[in-house]
């Protein structure tokens, strides 16, 4: 029998709770919705007002793994959803608003990915993104030279970065931005990009091209395009660990030589919650959002 838990008062049908999604280290389906239970006050925020994409791998990350961007079918009709504008025409998809709705969402097993607007102005863009993303042998920890020179440039232009892992191989930085264009965040992403390889050419580089990836660090500028979505803060990843993508302070971006410094697995998040509260809460501030260059 599916047990059925009350959340805020919502029935939800929890499946396969003995499940074992993480086989390296044993981390079963309940952990998996003990970790967002237990992570939700600073995971919440974010989510909030954001169209969801969900990674799904229901049978761990060597099962299948695939993107949900529609509404699933069986979705509660409590949990909101919304329009979201495509080339093919709109679509609606979840918006995971509340702790009844985050619970119904991870029994699903999935990664959870937003744009960087909230669905009330899509298309308008209220954060920057830079995925770093390491080419081998470089790692982690060159990602966090590139990550400080992005913050100071950011800075030039009175724009606060925040730091957090992938959760994979690489570090995001994100920015809360007076509201503009997803094309002009684009844009002026690309700019930043392209100024970091041509400070740093050994190091960091703004082409996708996999030739040249080897030893550098690709700063990934197009996750701010409208239709792109991002592994939202806290959320779990299908690697072979309960890997979360997790925010980070700049004093352990500046420390660190070696990527394991910066590997945060689910039983890490609630002491660092505890140490340092969320240290992505000022993304959620809209009086700390920056303008971009001309958008004054």
């Amino acid at each position: 029998m599916t047990p059925i838990t009350e959340v805020e008062g919502r029935r939800i049908a929890l499946s396969n709770l003995e499940k074992v999604l993480y086989p390296a280290t044993g981390f079963t389906k309940a952990e998996v919705l003990h970790y967002y239970a237990t992570t939700a006050e600073a995971l919440l925020p974010h989510l909030r007002d954001r169209a969801v994409s969900f990674l799904r791998y229901p049978d761990g990350p060597d099962g299948q793994l695939f993107f949900t961007k529609n509404v699933p079918p069986g979705t509660p009709d409590w949990v909101t959803t919304a329009p979201v504008p495509r080339s093919e025409g709109p679509t609606r998809m979840v918006v995971v608003q509340d702790l009844a709705s985050l619970m119904w969402a991870a029994n699903q097993v999935a990664e959870f990915h937003t744009h960087q607007w909230r669905v009330q102005t899509p298309d308008v863009a209220d954060r920057i993104v830079f995925d770093l993303d390491p080419g081998p042998p470089a790692t982690v920890v060159e990602c966090c030279e590139v990550a400080q020179w992005l913050r100071e440039r950011l800075a030039e232009d009175g724009i606060e970065a925040y730091a957090k892992t992938s959760g994979s191989k690489g570090l995001h930085l994100l920015a809360a931005v007076r509201p503009a264009p997803s094309d002009r965040t684009s844009e002026y992403a690309k700019q930043l990009a392209v100024e970091a390889e041509r400070t740093m050419p050994r190091l960091a580089l703004h082409r996708m091209t996999r030739s040249l990836r080897p030893g550098k660090v690709f700063v990934d500028w197009s996750q701010n395009a409208a239709r792109k979505t991002t592994a939202t803060p806290y959320t779990l990843r299908a690697r072979s660990h309960p890997w979360v993508s997790a925010p980070v302070t700049w004093e352990e971006v500046e420390q660190c030589g070696a990527p394991e410094q910066l590997a945060f697995a689910a039983a890490d998040i609630a002491p660092r919650l505890q140490d340092y509260g969320d240290l992505l809460a000022p993304l959620l501030d809209e009086r700390r959002a920056g303008a971009l260059p001309g958008e004054d």
